[in-house]
């Protein structure tokens, strides 16, 4: 792809997002929601004026990384760590929940075992970044519940990568080696652990070190590079980079150049982030959800059967944390799928476990979940 088809793209994406979040402004919603529904008017099944591509995409990522980056800044580390008992218990509910569900659900509509456990696999995914960017726009990061949905949405990235690696080792060799497991669930947790560990004994000296440099732009390029650089850690031992960038955000929010980082990084976040929204809601195929072409009935009853399900294991996980808390809230905040579920979903369409309709209803799932948390999440927040 030329770089004028780039940069075409990209003016039609940004025109698109701005226009979306104006509207949702207008309608009380959250800006996140009219990005995506930018996305899914301006995509291949409608207009036809955003197609993914590998640029885009990768530009898209890059908004996840900044918004997951930008996220981790805003966050009280001391207030966060106070809630990660709860955090890992919502987590913990929000896995075994929906896998249940999903897997018994699955088997139920005559599925075989391998694809029912796939597909609870997938419920169990939680995607961060929709999450993070309703609590964002409604200034509500700092919130108990907002740090209990954010840490338990991290914890669900990890264990999703560790079933993720069981599922696929089933699909392609017919078993896997727990060895393999415990393997990967140290090396994911000593990695966190080591990464947060160093990041607080020697960020904050580095960052106080470049700015007695006194060179233009010098502190928010470290800045960006140490996010980088922890994004790339995680894809290199196989998690997802924007677990990394949180990682990199939580560290420097304990330093004394939080702010001016947060301040230098918004108007790149302006740019990149509705990048990756509107490419979210670009990827739907309406016509899957069309119910006057009989074709579609089945994939539409398995599709709303699954979400149901979905819902139902996710709000539920909210309801392990102590009465004091907006309990639904939190489990509304663990609803979206996005692009985790998409990861789970593409996986088991490369090792043909799912035919075209399954994979359709399964992305219906994913992305109904992704459009209708932020409204809903919105109205439980402000009230």
């Amino acid at each position: 792809m030329n770089l004028a088809n780039v940069l075409w793209e990209l003016m039609i994406i940004l025109a698109a997002a701005r226009l979306g979040a104006a509207l949702a402004r207008r309608l009380k919603q959250p800006v996140v929601l009219g990005e995506l529904t930018a996305g899914v008017v301006t995509g291949a099944s409608l207009l036809g004026w955003v197609r993914p591509n590998e640029t885009i995409n990768l530009l898209a990522q890059f908004g996840a990384i900044i918004l997951l980056f930008e996220a981790g800044l805003a966050t009280d580390y001391p207030a966060f760590m106070k809630v990660k008992l709860q955090a890992l218990l919502v987590a913990l509910a929000g896995v075994v929940c929906p896998f249940v569900l999903g897997y018994f659900l699955s088997l139920g509509f005559g599925l075989n075992d391998l694809q029912a456990v796939f597909i609870g696999a997938t419920l169990t995914a939680t995607s961060i970044g929709i999450t993070v960017r309703v609590f964002r726009d409604l200034g509500r990061l700092k919130d108990k519940e907002a740090r209990i949905v954010i840490g338990a949405a991290v914890v669900d990235d990890i264990i999703g990568l560790i079933i993720l690696a069981a599922v696929v080792g089933l699909a392609t060799a017919g078993a896997f080696s727990l060895s393999d497991i415990f393997r990967l669930t140290a090396t994911v947790t000593a990695w966190l652990g080591g990464s947060l560990l160093l990041g607080n004994l020697y960020a904050g000296p580095l960052l106080k070190f470049v700015h007695q440099l006194n060179v233009r732009g010098l502190l928010f390029g470290f800045a960006g590079a140490f996010c980088l650089s922890m994004a790339w850690l995680a894809a290199l031992i196989g998690l997802a980079p924007i677990v990394g960038a949180f990682a990199a955000g939580l560290v420097l929010s304990r330093t004394e150049h939080q702010g001016y980082v947060t301040r230098r990084l918004g108007p790149l976040a302006a740019i990149f982030v509705p990048v990756f929204f509107v490419m979210m809601g670009a990827a739907v195929d309406a016509a899957v959800f069309n119910p006057l072409v009989p074709a579609n009935w089945p994939v539409l009853l398995l599709a709303f059967c699954l979400l149901a399900a979905a819902l139902a294991g996710k709000i539920a996980s909210g309801f392990v944390v102590s009465p004091g808390l907006n309990r639904l809230a939190i489990g509304v905040g663990m609803v979206p799928r996005g692009e985790v579920g998409l990861i789970f979903a593409a996986c088991g369409l490369a090792h043909c476990l799912f035919d075209a309709p399954l994979y359709a209803a399964l992305l219906a799932v994913i992305f109904l979940t992704t459009l209708i948390t932020p409204p809903l999440l919105g109205r439980l927040l402000e009230k």
